[in-house]
């Protein structure tokens, strides 16, 4: 067994090399390949302030919204009635990425500006999905978040431009993505000058088809114990259900989240995407108010732990 120190440059090259060596039997790296986004380079958590949120502080944040903005009064409504029970993101799709090319694909710009509007209406920050390197600079004009979602993840042309397009990113894992290549992809963004991520569990897929992925909620505390990101639970996606929604979001708090992203429809049997899994307006409402004393306790355990630094 040889150590080695003071590699530069590509480290990966470099191992990949001295595994075709002979008499290598294997090249293991010591420190981790994702330096900006480890506990190993910073210690303390990372706060990202957006409108009166601040993900990765001493609340837990709720994003809470429509798969896809469809009109106006839809959107307005649901904003409303969020902002009530107690989100303080609203979130809603411009831009829809969907497995077949026949499905709704999004109102595009039209969206932005509906989501844009109901901001100003109720104080909720957006959070929308981009899917190109192309939609960067649009989408920013209009989201205070950008989403980048599972199938993205690994779109290492879109995350480089994300690194320069100022606004706070969440990103996904992918579908069948590891927790080193979800951090990978993290790093992307980081390195190329944007410290503002957040990293989002949404399911993974598995053999499972009890539910539409298989949600790994042991991801939370693996990612808070490797990174100083927020982390943030999708149980909407993760379930596929809407009555799975509320345990999961549950779960999120306990195993100790950042914060969650769940999906509402003011009328999920008539929603162009995602109904199954949209949970009522009056079902979010309840869901909120069986949260209040799970996000109590979340809230002691934090404010326990050592100062945080932004």
């Amino acid at each position: 067994m040889i150590g080695v120190v003071g590699a530069g440059g590509d480290v990966t090259g470099c191992l990949e090399s001295l595994e075709a060596t002979p008499g290598v039997e294997k090249a293991v790296r010591i420190s981790a390949p994702y330096k900006f986004v480890s506990k190993e380079f910073r210690k303390e958590r990372t706060i990202i302030k957006v409108g009166r949120a601040e993900i990765g502080g001493d609340e837990f944040i709720t994003m809470a919204g429509p798969c896809s903005v469809e009109s106006e009064k839809q959107i307005m409504e649901t904003a409303e009635a969020v902002a009530a029970a107690g989100a303080t993101i609203l979130r809603g799709g411009a831009f829809k990425p969907r497995t077949s090319p026949y499905d709704f694909q999004g109102m595009e710009g039209e969206g932005l500006k509906l989501l844009a509007k109901a901001r100003e209406a109720t104080g909720l920050a957006v959070i929308t999905e981009v899917m190109s390197d192309r939609d960067v600079d649009l989408v920013a004009e209009y989201a205070d978040i950008l989403q980048i979602g599972a199938r993205n993840m690994q779109n290492f042309a879109l995350l480089k431009v994300l690194g320069r397009c100022g606004r706070p990113i969440m990103l996904k894992r992918g579908l069948s993505a590891t927790i080193k290549e979800l951090l990978m992809s993290a790093e992307y963004i980081v390195a190329h000058g944007n410290p503002q991520v957040m990293l989002c569990e949404r399911g993974i897929r598995t053999f499972e088809t009890a539910t539409r992925n298989t949600c790994d909620i042991s991801a939370v505390p693996v990612l808070n114990e490797l990174t100083h990101l927020p982390v943030i639970i999708d149980p909407s996606h993760a379930a596929g259900k809407r009555s799975l929604v509320p345990a999961l979001a549950k779960a999120a708090v306990a195993v100790g989240a950042d914060g969650m992203i769940v999906e509402v429809h003011p009328c999920p049997e008539k929603a162009v995407s995602d109904g199954a899994q949209s949970l009522t307006i009056e079902g979010f409402r309840e869901m909120m108010r069986t949260l209040r004393g799970y996000r109590e306790l979340w809230k002691q355990e934090r404010e326990a732990e050592m100062p945080l630094a932004v």
